[in-house]
């Protein structure tokens, strides 16, 4: 038997990315049937002809649909592949600008716009979840890339869910300091740890090298990491650290939603849907054989590498050491052991085995129990659809954290995404 690959949201832009990484990588792991599943018509014509062309010109030979049926495509699964939007770029747009007019970030995966995100995503990705179990091979996996990565990956694994989260921001990071270095960024050890979307990077060693080389780093290309963190070089020396850009929310909170009040600032949605909407031109030409350059400002830098990698190793069972999100375990002091994190893990075709990591420093362990125990919350708001349970979850936030606010802001959150809650909004 081959292996069968579900793409649930496969009329993404990101699509034909991975599908090159699956062509790129059959050297790792040969896909006999990719399926796409998205309920829009016009995305599964539209992306779905041009990853149909990218695969039969580069040779391959499988099985390859596109469907709106979930049963038919989760059916025989091996892997499921998740990267969903649920409201499109026009509740990220909310999530990214109500939040402000209350003095708080707006951003789509932390803050109050991450938890409404997370509430409309939490009870779908569980739903296809459930019937991967029932409908999927034995054994099969779920792969979920929907964010907000860590707070999915928690509310599966808190199911009992054969899942591992995957996030970008690792690899990418790990390419950027091998460009740096001027070395194959293969061959660079990144100390990745925190969860998803609040990590940091302690120390970046060659392979078979003992000596750190972030100082070095720091002092040589501080202007560029400075600019690629958003976190002054000050800090980064302070910390012994290079955090991910994410993580320049909870440092710079007050600077960055001063930046989002200014009249005209226009949200990372509204840049995405007009480049989304470009990218779905250029797909329709039948002439178009490979993803175009403009899929690079869609962000997702080797998405498809990371995925496949992923993939490959489940499958194969080889053993690779990757950065992933999954259980703790032990492997970060102070946080408990099915507390989803977001570090490097020995994967196999058991699962990922986080390795063992040194105590966090008081001012990144503080933080991180703090949004955990967020995060625990907002995957009991998602599931119960319980307001009250909103707003324990929005006061218990770092970015948040103050009542009545986040009373009123529950409030906003609900009524502004009512039509994709209905847990919230039994009628």
């Amino acid at each position: 038997m081959g292996i069968k690959v579900a793409v649930a949201g496969g009329g993404s832009t990101y699509t034909p990315e991975l599908v090159e990484g699956l062509c790129d990588h059959e050297d790792r792991m040969v896909v006999d049937d990719l399926v796409l599943l998205d309920p829009s018509e016009e995305r599964r014509v539209v992306v779905g002809d041009l990853c149909e062309r990218i695969l039969r010109t580069r040779g391959w030979s499988g099985s390859f649909s596109t469907t709106d049926d979930r049963h038919a495509a989760l059916e025989g699964a091996d892997f499921v592949v998740v990267q969903l939007r649920i409201g499109g770029q026009a509740a990220r747009h909310v999530d990214e600008t109500l939040p402000v007019g209350f003095g708080c970030l707006g951003q789509e995966t932390t803050g109050a716009g991450g938890l409404a995100k997370a509430l409309r995503t939490v009870p779908t990705v569980l739903e296809l979840a459930e019937e991967t179990a029932q409908r999927g091979n034995p054994g099969a996996w779920f792969v979920d890339f929907t964010n907000p990565v860590g707070i999915v990956t928690q509310a599966l694994l808190d199911e009992g869910h054969r899942a591992v989260g995957l996030c970008n921001v690792a690899i990418w990071a790990q390419r950027r300091l091998g460009h740096y270095l001027g070395v194959d960024p293969d061959g660079v050890e990144i100390e990745h740890v925190g969860l998803n979307h609040l990590t940091w990077i302690r120390s970046a060693r060659l392979a078979g090298e003992p000596d750190d080389r972030l100082p070095e780093l720091f002092a040589r290309f501080g202007p560029e990491l400075e600019l690629e963190s958003g976190v002054p070089i000050e800090a980064l020396k302070l910390l012994a650290a290079l955090p991910s850009y994410y993580v320049h929310y909870y440092y710079q909170h007050d600077a960055e939603v001063a930046q989002q009040s200014v009249p005209g600032h226009r949200s990372r949605a509204e840049v995405v849907a007009e480049l989304e909407a470009t990218l779905l031109e250029e797909y329709r030409n039948p002439e178009l054989v490979t993803k175009p350059k403009a899929l690079s400002y869609r962000g997702g830098a080797f998405y498809s590498l990371a995925a496949v990698r992923l993939m490959a190793s489940l499958h194969a069972g080889t053993g690779d050491v990757q950065v992933v999100d999954m259980r703790n375990d032990g492997a970060i002091p102070g946080l408990p052991d099915d507390a989803v994190i977001e570090t490097r893990a020995v994967v196999d075709a058991s699962g990922a085995h986080p390795l063992p990591q040194r105590p966090l420093p008081p001012e990144m362990l503080g933080l991180v129990q703090h949004a955990k125990a967020y995060e625990r919350l907002a995957v009991r708001a998602a599931c119960s659809g319980s307001r009250d349970d909103v707003v324990r979850a929005l006061l218990t936030n770092p970015l948040v954290g103050q009542y009545p606010l986040a009373a009123e802001l529950a409030d906003a959150l609900l009524a502004a995404n009512r039509h994709h809650l209905p847990r919230f909004f039994r009628e």
